[in-house]
């Protein structure tokens, strides 16, 4: 069912039944990202698959989106567990929403993330947001899905990369170029250790949007965090193989 939460400004689905637990998505795609897992997941949970501020309401800046979805957590659970697993752009509105409300979430599932970008990273995020500028997302739509999925993937799956690529462009430009230099500035390792809640931090071995070396600097830099490497899968790996990231988070989650 759909449901509204923070005073109507945030739109999400959500089903099953038991603890709360709140999925955040990518920038280079959707809550629809999270379609092959929620069947499973919602078996144990209450699951809530927002539309991260921007993507579907109003437009904020990282620390204000951050802001707006603890709301949204406070509002569902009312002080009781909530887990929040959130993927590329999702890990770093998680992060920083557990570095700004540390007491919120019970648990914290960051996937394919970190805490900062190298300054390759940087520049990337830097052309991008130029090149959608001058060119419009249909210019960038290529690089992004490369940021997503490796080749080999996007060759065997048509179908699901016709999706993705036409989810990609109907995200807001200006929301997309807004989060591009948000990231590209972010540094939020002198924060990390705020975070008190167990963390397991998750990272594709083939993610080249945020490579494993960031996730292994974010688990480094965590009081109370667990490091997986999830083989063969890129940035998206509840998309690319969803039954190896149900079993990556099993462990991590209670009654999955």
């Amino acid at each position: 069912m759909n449901r509204l939460f923070a005073n109507g400004t945030v739109h999400a689905t959500q089903s099953g039944k038991g603890p709360f637990l709140f999925l955040f998505h990518s920038l280079l795609s959707d809550r629809a990202s999270f379609d092959a897992v929620v069947p499973r997941l919602s078996q144990s949970f209450r699951v809530v698959v927002p539309e991260l501020p921007g993507f579907g309401g109003s437009q904020a800046g990282l620390a204000a989106v951050a802001d707006r979805m603890a709301e949204a957590l406070t509002d569902a659970a009312g002080g009781d567990d909530v887990f929040v697993l959130g993927n590329g752009y999702g890990g770093f509105i998680a992060l920083q929403m557990a570095v700004r409300h540390p007491d919120l979430a019970t648990k914290l599932i960051l996937a394919d993330c970190g805490a900062a970008f190298s300054e390759e990273g940087r520049a990337a995020f830097r052309n991008m947001a130029a090149a959608s500028q001058a060119k419009g997302l249909s210019a960038i739509t290529d690089v992004a899905m490369r940021r997503l999925f490796a080749p080999e993937f996007q060759i065997q799956h048509p179908d699901l990369m016709r999706d993705r690529r036409e989810a990609f462009l109907r995200t807001d430009p200006d929301v997309f170029r807004a989060a591009c230099d948000a990231l590209a500035e972010l540094d939020l390792r002198p924060e990390l250790t705020k975070v008190k809640v167990p963390v397991l931090v998750l990272v594709g071995e083939h993610d080249e949007a945020t490579p494993p070396p960031m996730s292994r600097e974010l688990a480094a830099g965590l009081p109370h965090a667990h490091l997986k490497i999830i083989p063969g899968c890129a940035h998206v790996p509840q998309l690319q193989s969803p039954e190896v990231f149900l079993e990556a988070i099993g462990d991590f989650l209670p009654a999955l």
